[in-house]
């Protein structure tokens, strides 16, 4: 088990040209790990960030041609990959998956975790999105080790969801990916508040892999990719730009965190009960 690993987070602008969109992961890939990162992450829907009627055209099956590039990527350069998120083909026509997928440094799957809470809302005349228009919603919540240590698997709009990130803690997770494409107009205000929230209610690390910048149909990212700490410190935040920002983590400091504040050893679930037993 190593004490510190080194992290790369990968920031896109992808957009609906599926080639162009690997050929920068790729590129980002190569550069991350020339940077000594032995675990790299990429965003939320990195291979496609289009409009929904291409969908159909750009949805695949797990394994398929962008899981196996990237299986090639994790072997070539003997890392650990984070997939970012793909659509995934489902069973049903016209319906698809937002999937996540780590791979080994032999390319191996590691795990595939399909995202459980689908972006529907309606910020009248700023964001509207109804994510699950096309998108299946996902029903299982998904670990993994990494180098001895473990690590929780979620998407984007996930991060709103507190009670998903505390049972990754309780699942035994010391590091959370967020692959994402944040909007703007809630990045602006909210990201950096609901990542560094994350970190410090469950003194683990949170990556946040971003998609940046304008994409079909009019919308547009906010980027600012980063690693928070237990402590919620960023202790590394991508420029704004398309790019990487590699850091090392270390799970000697985690440790550290929560043996001198131990919230997490301090709960009382005995006294929470059901959510549904409560009353105003």
């Amino acid at each position: 088990m190593s004490e510190t690993l080194r992290i790369g987070l990968i920031q896109m602008n992808s957009r609906s040209d599926k080639a162009q969109n690997l050929a920068v992961a790729e590129r980002l890939i190569a550069e991350a790990a020339a940077q000594g990162a032995e675990v790299i992450a990429l965003p939320e829907y990195v291979n496609f960030l289009g409009p929904r009627e291409l969908h159909e055209a750009n949805a695949e099956p797990i394994p398929g041609p962008t899981t196996e590039r990237f299986a090639t990527a994790a072997q070539r350069y003997g890392i650990y990959l984070l997939g970012g998120s793909i659509l995934e083909r489902s069973d049903i026509p016209g319906k698809y998956f937002n999937t996540s997928v780590l791979f080994a440094p032999t390319g191996e799957i590691l795990a595939t975790y399909r995202k459980i809470h689908l972006f529907d809302v309606d910020l009248t005349g700023n964001v509207t999105s109804n994510e699950s228009a096309t998108i299946l919603p996902g029903d299982r919540i998904v670990t993994a080790e990494i180098a001895g240590h473990t690590v929780g698997l979620t998407i984007c709009y996930d991060l709103r969801f507190p009670e998903l990130y505390r049972l990754l803690a309780l699942a035994g997770a010391e590091l959370v990916f967020v692959p994402a494409a944040f909007t703007l107009y809630t990045g602006k205000d909210h990201w950096h508040a609901l990542l560094r929230a994350r970190a410090i209610e469950n003194q683990y690390y949170v990556a946040a892999p971003a998609q940046i910048g304008p994409h079909d149909p009019g919308q547009q990212c906010y980027g600012h990719a980063l690693v928070a700490d237990p402590w919620g410190t960023v202790i590394a935040e991508a420029v704004n730009r398309v790019g990487v920002v590699v850091t090392t983590i270390d799970f000697a400091y985690l440790r550290e965190v929560r043996a001198q504040l131990p919230s997490l050893a301090n709960r009382r679930p005995e006294v929470y009960g059901s959510l549904a037993l409560v009353r105003s």
